[in-house]
């Protein structure tokens, strides 16, 4: 994920107190919220899906643009179109699946991505 596009998530994610108080605190919380069946592994489709919810929740006007139309933005940043922020989600996903199989644990959850 570029940087823009996490800061931009991570103050908003943090800027609402229920959803602040609702974000995982372990990587084998992150693992139970992201594996919708239960396999206790994650797949690429799994963590996008997870990992677009933020930005769903600040696209306001729902047109798939993180823009001035959704809210305060810092000065000079840029909008941030769904399509990009997936791709970048795919491109971390990939980075944080050090052994390659195609779907991560929680011990790959918990690393920083190289």
């Amino acid at each position: 994920m570029s940087r823009p596009a996490y800061a931009l998530l991570a103050a908003f994610a943090l800027a609402g107190s229920s959803f602040a108080q609702d974000v995982p605190r372990t990587p084998a919380e992150y693992l139970r919220r992201m594996d919708e069946n239960g396999d206790g592994r994650i797949d690429e489709a799994e963590y996008v899906r997870y990992m677009s919810q933020g930005f769903l929740r600040m696209d306001v006007n729902g047109d798939g643009v993180l823009d001035a139309n959704d809210g305060p933005m810092r000065p000079g940043a840029r909008p941030i179109h769904l399509d990009e922020f997936q791709r970048n989600l795919i491109h971390q996903f990939h980075k944080l699946d050090r052994n390659h199989d195609g779907v991560l644990d929680a011990r790959e959850l918990s690393q920083p991505p190289q």
